[in-house]
């Protein structure tokens, strides 16, 4: 075995960490008679030679002698390296691709070279090994060039494969078949149909029915729901089986080429979060081996090396002791993708999943619950609730993760309420978390509430202000709460006195002045005045920029600032004049004192400042008539986004709407992420005439099932909260409850 490996000048390539040289090391250890030698060199393949899916030369290099390994019967943990070639192999390259990856060619030159030695993969479909089993129908599914022979292997081996996983391992290629070749979609659903009504067991016919969704759902029974929470209870009430026949692969170990994400990354799915907890650091001091369940049947123990990939086997392993069927977790997960947009089922099936007696599986639902609100609109009313029952249960990862979900809600959380309010009044000593590194922040719990404008955080957000620390967080958590947290002004303006004007001004002040602003505390000027007076050189900019929105919230209660104000606008051309312009005229309401200074922002070489002057023309309303050339000069822009503002602008100083109009509906196709921003603006205008081009954009946005900002493989945590204020401002707008006309 390693016939001319030595003779590889691994020192003249590289990999994630720097020279080659050490790429012999572990692909010997691979082959190690020591199990945990054996999980040090994975480790080490995916951490540096296949980083993230990278393919560098160094990768290219080992292929021939990653099929030696696999081709070997006395090697142990081949299916590891199976699952390693094939996200070596298996990725789709397309014309984005092309133009965005570095070293490109890798990737073609690794598909080519591990598709050509893809036949040793049929051998492997029956080896004694069950984890080799496990891996080998994924790696012909995506590697093989002959999806007809590969389909029909699988439909061979499935009622001779004794091991429950493989079989469902064997459905799951079957899907990636049809997935990958489109013209055998009919055929493998005809076997996946077939499979989910009368296969012998519930986890294959809750796989088949997974595995339908995504390549064939026309295939699907009308009464999936039912079926679905039927398989689940009967999965339940079966017998205990032994350890499963694999632990869940470490992170980036095998990732889907056809999920569509980056090389080799594991793509991120809807639905998909981390575990609650932190992850293992990457220097964090070694733990002791402890044994977990085998891999392999007949093996006994097998050892987890203190790596990343070894202490992730072992939290998967304790994670599902006791569980009988830990796989029908993903199986859940892969039909969710595959229902897509059929919102009403999906949300029925959560509901039944978080009814479930299981933990796991009300944990798993919680999250999927998040994952889907979090890329379609509907009705959750009902999920939610059940999403705000976990948090009383005594499991802390169940409470956590349901936690978090509602914390992204928002308004959607409001039939959670009073389990959140419950939650929050029975563990003040959770209201506020403290972190090893950085200032202290609300508890999701805490900040879900506020964020529903439920007074009952009140107690929560005092506590936070006394905190020797103010916790981040609490300004906004004041914001959303509104008038309703007006006595804790008194609070933040005391707190804001004693803040020491030094290099930690910022953070410490920061907080303070965002709930200042969000109340409006106009008696509170003086305290301000203080800070915009006193910032140190060390982000000082940022606390004068929060300062001076203070002051602007303010209105005319801050009259005691015009003269600092004046002074800062007689520096025209920086941020702070505009930012100081856009304060003095909230104050004073002179037009004329504000007028230069924005005039010159607008002309600034950054978009950024641009953009703020424009915004704080539009405030001034016909007062800034003389500027409508220049606005209307910023319509061409290529920023989307000055075009917007520049738009909406010339609006609010002209009662111009044609051209603004037209500016905004083309900014709003461009670019979906102006949306809310640019329905803000239409509703102002409204009404909004039936069948113009506006009301058109207005409906099709409400008649969209996805949130115009869901993002695959990525989410923001107001992303929701964005989404639902666009769908609140078309409605808004198509009612006419504006203050002129669109038309």
């Amino acid at each position: 075995m390693f016939s001319g490996i030595d003779e590889v000048d691994w020192a003249s390539m590289e990999h994630a960490y720097g020279p080659a040289d050490d790429v012999p090391q572990l692909l010997r250890g691979l082959a190690s008679a020591d199990p945990a030698e054996r999980e040090t060199a994975l480790d080490g393949m995916y951490g540096a030679v296949h980083h993230q899916g990278d393919v560098y030369a160094c990768t290219l290099a080992c292929i021939p002698f990653l099929f030696e390994l696999v081709a070997d019967p006395g090697v142990q943990d081949r299916g590891g390296v199976v699952e390693l070639l094939t996200s070596i192999g298996g990725f789709d390259l397309d014309e984005d691709d092309e133009d965005e990856i570095e070293d490109v060619a890798n990737y073609a030159m690794a598909a080519a070279a591990v598709t050509a030695g893809a036949g040793v993969f049929f051998e492997l479909i029956a080896d004694e090994d069950p984890g080799v089993r496990l891996a080998a129908p994924l790696a012909l599914a995506t590697l093989h060039r002959q999806p007809v022979r590969v389909l029909a292997l699988l439909r061979e081996r499935l009622p001779v494969e004794p091991d429950e996983e493989v079989r469902l391992a064997l459905v799951e290629a079957a899907g990636r078949v049809a997935l990958r070749h489109r013209p055998l979609a009919e055929r493998a659903g005809k076997w996946l149909g077939m499979l989910a009504s009368r296969a012998d067991s519930p986890g294959l016919r809750l796989a088949a029915l997974a595995q339908l969704a995504r390549c064939s759902p026309d295939g699907l029974p009308g009464d999936v729901v039912p079926v679905v929470s039927g398989l689940l209870r009967e999965m339940r009430s079966a017998p205990q089986e032994p350890g499963s026949t694999k632990e869940h692969a470490a992170p980036g170990a095998g990732p889907d080429p056809a999920a569509g994400g980056p090389p080799g990354g594991t793509a991120a799915r809807e639905g998909d979060e981390p575990e609650s907890g932190p992850d293992p650091a990457p220097d964090a001091e070694p733990v002791d081996p402890e044994p977990v369940a085998s891999a392999e049947n007949g093996r006994g123990e097998q050892v987890a090396a203190p790596t990343l990939v070894g202490r992730l086997r072992s939290l998967s392993a304790q994670e599902n002791a006791g569980q009988g069927a830990p796989w029908a977790t993903d199986l859940l997960r892969t039909l969710h993708v595959g229902l897509d947009d059929r919102v009403g089922d999906r949300t029925a099936l959560l509901a039944d999943q978080l009814r479930s007696p299981d933990r796991r599986q009300r944990i798993d639902a919680v999250r999927m619950t998040g994952g889907l609100i979090r890329a379609w609109r509907g009705s959750y009313e009902e999920v939610v609730a059940l999403v705000g029952e976990q948090l009383s249960d005594p499991e802390p990862r169940l409470a956590e993760a349901a936690s978090h979900v509602l914390e992204e809600l928002f308004e959607l959380a409001s039939p959670a309420a009073e389990a959140l309010a419950a939650r929050v009044a029975g563990d003040p000593g959770g209201w506020v978390k403290e972190w090893a590194s950085g200032p202290p922040g609300l508890s999701s719990p805490v900040k879900a509430l506020a964020r529903l404008g439920d007074d009952r955080a009140l107690p929560a957000l005092a506590a936070a202000l006394e905190l020797p620390q103010v916790a981040h967080d609490v300004g906004f958590a004041v914001g959303h709460l509104g008038a309703a947290a007006r006595p804790l002004a008194g609070t933040l303006r005391r707190r804001l006195a004693e803040v020491e004007l030094d290099e930690g001004a910022y953070d410490r002040a920061g907080p303070l002045l965002a709930g200042l602003t969000a109340l409006r505390a106009g008696e509170a000027a003086p305290e301000v005045l203080r800070v915009l007076r006193g910032a140190p050189e060390y982000r000082g900019e940022w606390l004068r920029t929060a300062a001076l929105r203070a002051l602007g919230a303010f209105g005319p209660a801050a009259r005691e600032a015009v003269p600092e104000l004046r002074a800062l606008v007689r520096r025209p051309g920086t941020a702070a004049a505009t930012e100081a312009a856009e304060a003095l005229w909230a104050v004073s309401g002179d037009a004329d004192a504000v007028l230069p200074a924005l005039i010159e922002g607008l002309q600034s070489d950054q978009v950024h400042d641009r953009r703020a002057a424009a915004v704080a023309l539009g405030a001034l309303g016909p007062r800034a008539a003389v500027v409508a050339p220049r606005l209307r000069g910023l319509l061409a822009h290529e920023e989307p986004w000055l075009r917007v503002d520049a738009a909406i602008a010339l609006w609010e100083v002209s009662g111009r709407t044609r051209e603004t109009v037209a500016a905004l509906l083309t900014a709003w196709e461009q670019n979906r992420h102006v949306r809310v921003r640019v329905a803000e603006c239409l509703a102002r205008m409204g009404p909004v005439p039936e069948g113009s081009a506006p009301a058109h954009a207005l409906r099709s946005e409400l008649l969209s099932v996805r949130r115009h900002n869901a993002m695959d493989g990525g989410y923001g945590s107001h992303d929701i909260h964005e989404d639902e204020k666009l769908l609140a401002l078309c409605r808004q707008a198509l009612r006419g409850t504006g203050k002129g006309s669109t038309s």
